[in-house]
């Protein structure tokens, strides 16, 4: 009897693991799409607090983007404590590569998109929101890992 007839040959556990990857993809989905806005809405916001809402919220939402984004094509338990790290040591990495002006980046820079995903300008406060948002993002996926958890997925 092969791997996959012993795994296949018990319905409740093919039917949990397709079910509970189901519903951990549902749920980092939905919270990309209350992020994602969110964190666009944040980088246009010109009310009070302009300068906090359009460099520091947004760079705190901008962490839990790229780790829900991660964490969806690795939805493990044990990535839940790799992704923030990563997600913090790139984006890190593209706050000081904005000291530089290489061609490539101007070129990204140009794009509205761009500039929202890689910025424009380096700032040392950028640091202690991406921890922030690091943490919050990893306080989300470690919730979401629970359920991965509990019905053997790993």
């Amino acid at each position: 009897m092969g791997r996959s007839e012993v795994f296949f040959s018990n319905p409740q556990l093919s039917n949990s693991h397709i079910v509970t990857r189901y519903l951990i993809h549902v749920y980092i989905a939905s919270s990309l799409l209350f992020v994602t806005p969110l964190g666009f809405l944040f980088k246009l916001y010109s009310g009070p607090g302009q300068w906090w809402f359009n460099g520091y919220g947004a760079g705190v939402l901008y962490e839990i983007f790229w780790i829900l984004v991660v964490f969806f094509f690795i939805p493990t338990r044990k990535s839940t404590n790799r992704i923030p790290f990563w997600v913090f040591t790139v984006t890190s990495t593209l706050e000081i590569l904005q000291l530089y002006h290489p061609w490539l980046l101007e070129k990204i820079r140009s794009y509205f998109l761009g500039r929202a995903l890689i910025g424009t300008t380096f700032t040392w406060w950028d640091f202690p929101h991406y921890a922030i948002g690091c943490m919050i993002g990893w306080l989300l996926i470690k919730r979401m890992s629970v359920s991965i958890c509990k019905s053997g997925l790993s």
